[in-house]
């Protein structure tokens, strides 16, 4: 066994999952996952956990873009309905054979495989949004992401492990401090009303007058450090650009800046890629946020096109276009969440209630 997968799982079952005797747990990869997913297995099992294991094979989804039909194109997995509907547990963990499978697929066909899974996503995000279902998402490092990163395998393995603190002697414990250290974050976001961030093509303001800001410490995402909300739907207003690339369905859009009134994106615009983006923005609720937030994760130092890593990055901020988060009041509806980044670290700042309390990165208490 590899003693660090065998800690990445023992973090995962007890501290991302906390599973527990009698649990049904749901866990979702593809088959280049094989290491992780057993000592994950092997450890759910351990713990008393029923456990059921689905796993993707190269290509499988760009074959059913191709082949699908009719209704095949709304079929659901029972099995995968089932876990979202009913089980106690769900990890995806990502282990891409290439990140550009799919990217050339029929998009009509998607957008009717989209609309099939439109009803068991919203049961989705209600049951993680209550922790229901208490889910995490997760990477293990394959040459496809390696690459997109711009990184070799063995450095991307390292860059992983280091940003969910594996490295630690007790990584539970790790992200028990990371927790209470953002919990002082979201104790003062949380007694505010108004929030802006200014920054290098920055200015945009919005209100969090009830809803709740949420400390991302690792139980739903792993790698997490960040701190998120849902802005109230019509008070998002100004400019934001996202200097880092915006990275989704494999397409990546350069340079993106969003011009934005009572909520509503008017007008936007990107050095690489605005196609992609003007249709998005005609899809239903993509031209309204669902989600701000402020990365704190200090052990993610560089880009690797991975949002999953790249929104937690110590000095950034990232606004979601879409679907907003339940838990934080969020009412937007989409079927799209789609995370854009903006650098935070040349001067970069946060007002909560016109008080400075971010500056160049970092938080100033």
């Amino acid at each position: 066994m590899n003693p660090i997968l065998e800690k990445y799982a023992n973090l995962i079952v007890h501290y991302c999952l906390e599973i527990k005797r009698g649990d049904s747990f749901y866990l979702k990869s593809t088959t280049l996952a094989e290491p992780l997913v057993r000592e994950v297995y092997r450890e759910a099992v351990r713990v008393g956990a029923n456990v059921e294991v689905d796993l993707t094979f190269r290509e499988q989804g760009k074959i059913f873009n191709e082949e699908a039909k009719g209704q095949q194109l709304k079929y659901i997995s029972p099995s995968y309905e089932k876990a979202i509907k009913k089980f106690d547990c769900y990890l995806y963990i990502r282990a891409p054979f290439n990140l550009k499978e799919e990217s050339n697929g029929d998009a009509k066909k998607s957008k009717i495989r989209s609309a099939a899974l439109a009803p068991l996503n919203k049961v989705y995000y209600k049951r993680t949004g209550t922790r229901d279902l208490r889910r995490s998402l997760c990477q293990y490092p394959t040459l496809a992401a390696a690459q997109n990163a711009g990184m070799s395998l063995e450095d991307y393995q390292q860059f992983v492990y280091t940003a969910c603190n594996l490295f630690k002697k007790d990584p539970i414990k790790e992200w028990k401090k990371v927790s209470k250290s953002q919990q002082k974050i979201v104790d003062l976001l949380n007694k505010r009303t108004k929030v802006q961030y200014k920054g290098e093509g920055i200015d945009i303001t919005f209100s969090t007058k009830g809803r709740t800001w949420i400390n991302s410490d690792g139980q739903t995402n792993m790698p997490s450090g960040e701190v998120y909300t849902a802005p109230v739907d019509d008070s998002v207003n100004g400019v934001v650009n996202f200097s880092f690339p915006a990275i989704y369905w494999g397409h990546e859009v350069e340079d993106v800046t969003l011009w934005v009134k009572d909520g509503y994106v008017t007008k936007w615009e990107a050095k690489h890629g605005k196609d992609f983006l003007d249709k998005i923005f005609k899809l239903k609720g993509t031209r309204r946020f669902g989600e701000a937030a402020i990365g704190t994760n200090y052990n993610i130092t560089r880009l690797t096109k991975n949002m999953l890593f790249d929104e937690k990055m110590g000095g950034t901020i990232h606004m979601a276009i879409g679907q907003a988060y339940a838990q934080c009041g969020g009412k937007n509806q989409s079927s799209v969440h789609w995370d854009m980044l903006g650098n935070m670290k040349n001067g970069g700042e946060i007002f909560a209630d016109d008080e400075l309390i971010y500056r160049n990165g970092k938080f100033l208490f």
